[in-house]
């Protein structure tokens, strides 16, 4: 049998290494954390972590909505139009900011009866209106107050922090620490030593999760039972970031 030399023999064996990877559980939609071998260049090794930082909001923004209904379009715009301009010069006069109010989305359509082939005995218009940058503070009051000027429907109640940014670099830098302490691990298993960084990429998009939303049909119930202060329990924010981080091995 003729002898292989050596440096063809440690070829062979780098192209015989199998990609190693190694997978955390997560909870949720994100992708679970991975770190594997390189397969077309058996010097690195390529880590995918993932951390998350809670915080505290400070701020809220409120989808709310006026509903009127009339027997004709044109009377039902004009009494719309009525409601609306009455829940505007409540917000102000609630201390809102004029730039924090967006009449957001209009909507007209008829209100069939249903039990009587369909016939038409009405319509419905629909203003929606976002109000933002409402501190936390304000947020049960207003909404207590708010369906004494006319508002009949919250859509949604979301809430943000100023500290998010801030919270969402905490998460990039646990991130990338994590990846090292996996690169490490992968490193000694494969009889290697973890060299320096070659590559750090950020795969997450922190502005998908900078909101989280209330219930608002339970909202809605208590401004509909009269609630005087409407108790509101905005919890925590989850920031979350998510980085590829790529190593030398030797």
């Amino acid at each position: 049998m003729r002898k292989m030399n050596k440096p063809l023999a440690a070829a062979a064996a780098a192209a015989a290494v199998i990609g190693l990877t190694a997978c955390t559980q997560t909870t949720g939609a994100a992708p679970a954390p991975q770190a594997v071998v390189n397969a077309q260049n058996q010097n690195n090794i390529q880590v995918q972590s993932q951390e998350e930082v809670k915080v505290v909001p400070d701020k809220a923004e409120v989808s709310f909505a006026v509903s009127s209904q009339a027997a004709d379009p044109k009377s039902v715009q004009d009494l719309n139009s009525t409601d609306v301009d009455k829940v505007l010069s409540f917000l102000k006069s609630a201390g809102i900011d004029e730039k924090s109010i967006q009449t957001s989305s209009f909507g007209l359509q008829p209100v069939y009866d249903w039990n009587n082939g369909q016939k038409i005995t009405g319509y419905e218009m629909r203003t929606g209106i976002i109000v933002s940058d409402i501190p936390m503070d304000q947020v049960g009051t207003l909404l207590s107050s708010s369906i004494e000027a006319g508002i009949n429907t919250i859509d949604r109640i979301s809430y943000l922090s100023s500290k998010y940014d801030e919270s969402y670099q905490e998460a990039l830098k646990k991130a990338v620490e994590t990846s090292k302490v996996k690169a490490e691990a992968m490193a000694a298993a494969s009889g290697k030593s973890l060299g320096e960084v070659t590559n750090v990429q950020e795969i997450s998009s922190y502005n998908e999760n900078r909101y989280t939303t209330y219930n608002a049909d339970s909202a809605t119930a208590s401004l509909e039972a009269g609630a005087k202060a409407l108790a509101i329990e905005p919890g925590q924010i989850s920031v979350t970031a998510q980085v590829t981080v790529t190593y030398s091995i030797k």
